[in-house]
């Protein structure tokens, strides 16, 4: 399928590891010129070079998702590079997740500085862009906590539930000037915050994911490319009449449409 993304420019946040370095990576293999950012100036490097590595046309810079300054300077650096942007993916995030009453307002203002305010800037640089040349794209990562939050899944499920919301609302104030907007709602898919975890803990990464794995209906944790590939069809020409949707990434776990 011809995905219509030669020459588009792309900005990942979180772009450094898993979901949002192989969809940064996806977005170079079918021509588009793409900008990253995370915290960490060597994980930005190791990608910069793995994408480079494989013909990619990219930019890295360390920068903090919730740091207003960070997110205009990226996106000022963007166009400076590559003179437009048409494609946004909000995927700066962490899952802090535990029992309510252990949360203070320091906790609950992290989470909503990162993955709220974070997304809400960034797109409110990337609209008048987009306004400009006809069109753009804005894909939200979230997750399937956002629909069915259970217990002891706070602040995560509360702040991607606001993602799922900025999603509805942006998608029909933004869609007369064909700038769409969706979210991919992930469920247990293979990362790197996992696996930093378990490299803590001294548990060993596979045992832990098919542990993670024994109760989805697919039998298996997802792989980062299958979450990478539906990112980059929702920024793709090849889904031009989709917005305001979701899509749950999950193997079937969640009850939820």
């Amino acid at each position: 399928m011809e995905l219509g993304l030669e020459g588009k420019v792309a900005i990942v946040t979180g772009g450094s590891e898993g979901i949002g370095k192989v969809t940064a990576l996806r977005l170079a293999q079918e021509g588009a010129k793409v900008a990253l950012c995370s915290r960490r100036p060597e994980a930005v490097e190791g990608a910069v070079a793995e994408i480079r590595a494989a013909g990619g046309d990219v930019l890295g810079m360390a920068a903090d998702a919730s740091k207003a300054a960070d997110i205009a300077r990226l996106v000022e650096a963007t166009v400076a590079r590559f003179g437009r942007l048409d494609i946004l993916i909000n995927n700066a995030g962490t899952s802090k997740r535990g029992p309510f009453l252990e949360h203070d307002d320091a906790v609950w203002s992290t989470d909503f500085e990162l993955k709220v305010f974070g997304a809400i800037r960034a797109i409110r640089l990337a609209v008048p862009l987009m306004k400009q040349q006809g069109g753009g794209r804005i894909i939200n990562v979230t997750n399937i906590g956002a629909k069915q939050p259970g217990a002891e899944s706070t602040p995560t499920t509360i702040s991607r539930a606001a993602g799922l919301a900025l999603t509805k609302a942006l998608s029909k104030e933004l869609a007369p000037h064909n700038i769409l907007v969706n979210t991919v709602c992930i469920g247990k898919i293979k990362s790197g915050q996992h696996e930093r975890r378990r490299l803590k803990s001294g548990e060993a990464v596979e045992p832990y994911y098919a542990k993670m794995g024994k109760d989805i209906p697919l039998g298996r944790v997802g792989e980062t490319v299958e979450a990478a590939n539906a990112i980059v069809f929702l920024a793709s020409a090849a889904a031009s009449y989709i917005t305001g949707t979701s899509i749950n990434l999950d193997g079937g776990l969640s009850g939820t449409l």
